[in-house]
């Protein structure tokens, strides 16, 4: 109380508390924050919910957390479980229910499952299923050539306008939002804009996507000018099929592998990829192999004594003699 907190209010359990905080929150923030936030009515155990919030302890929040990791939920799924929760708990500190978030000590448990690998076309695969996909349909096929090329995220293929495509002094594309679906448009994952080259592959087939187009139109849409969606995409081009168990966002790593296979540094390929940290770009080159690794094999592969250590030019010794 001296602290002006409200023993009664801390009675309150999470699940009353809960919908009232949601209600709060719906204007509050955007909607895809606010739809994991009400992951939180289905994903709170219910040992959790109806506990009074005062009483509430990161012993408790650990314990769901570990809880929802051991059920297979993805980690990045607990993480933003753990953010929402937070807020929740911000959220009833800011009204002097409880005067500590229980929910900051804690940490998201590592997860046993094996994280999903990146799986991209190299670049004779990548042509045969641009050549799978135009028997289907063109420009949808025409977009994951560019795609694989660009390295753009499906959302910033969605929302890219015909004015994010420029000629002068290269052909690049500007890429500065994304429309995740669902979403409204916002700005790229890192916030920040970045410039993309288009290669001599694919930029026939951005002009032709441009061509005839107003600056603030989407540069990237379907033969009858409609939005792209992920569902409509892969059902038209029969993408369980052609693409041989890839994802769509295989494409963006294909792009990554195919400049540094070509030898643009991984420091401009971080900055292509839009990447905040070289250690996830250095990824890609886990996937290739290093120039080392390429030595190395060169030299296995070398025409060469393949008997033992001794070198072809040494007389053969025998046991006792010098």
């Amino acid at each position: 109380m001296a602290h002006g907190i409200d023993p009664r209010a801390g009675r309150e359990t999470v699940r009353r508390l809960l919908p009232i905080w949601l209600q709060e929150r719906r204007h509050a923030v955007s909607a895809k924050t606010y739809t994991s936030d009400t992951a939180l009515l289905r994903l709170v155990p219910t040992s959790l919910a109806v506990l009074q919030v005062g009483a509430v302890t990161d012993r408790e929040v650990s314990r769901a957390l570990i809880a929802l990791v051991r059920s297979g939920l993805a980690e990045s799924s607990v993480k933003r479980f753990r953010d929402s929760l937070s807020a929740f708990f911000a959220w009833t500190v800011r009204e002097r229910m409880i005067a500590r978030n229980p929910v900051t000590p804690t940490r998201v448990p590592k997860a046993r499952a094996p994280r999903v690998e990146m799986y991209p076309f190299s670049e004779a695969d990548l042509e045969r299923l641009y050549l799978r996909a135009t028997a289907r349909n063109q420009r949808l096929a025409d977009l994951v050539l560019i795609d694989a090329w660009t390295g753009l995220r499906w959302s910033e293929l969605r929302a890219i306008r015909v004015r994010n495509f420029v000629e002068v002094p290269l052909p690049m594309l500007v890429i500065d939002r994304a429309e995740p679906e669902g979403v409204n448009v916002k700005t790229t994952k890192s916030d920040r804009s970045r410039r993309v080259p288009v290669a001599d592959r694919v930029l026939p087939l951005v002009r032709a996507c441009a061509a005839g187009r107003g600056p603030d139109e989407r540069l990237f849409v379907t033969e009858s000018g409609a939005r792209l969606h992920a569902s409509a995409f892969k059902r038209t081009l029969d993408w369980a099929t052609v693409a041989e168990g890839r994802r769509i966002h295989d494409l963006r790593h294909t792009a990554a592998c195919l400049w540094l296979a070509r030898g643009v540094d991984v420091v401009t390929v971080q900055a292509w990829m839009g990447h905040a940290s070289v250690a996830t770009t250095n990824l890609y080159l886990h996937h290739l192999g290093t120039s080392a690794d390429k030595a190395g094999l060169d030299r296995l592969n070398r025409p060469g004594h393949t008997g033992g250590t001794q070198r072809a030019d040494e007389p053969e010794s025998h046991d006792g003699e010098s």
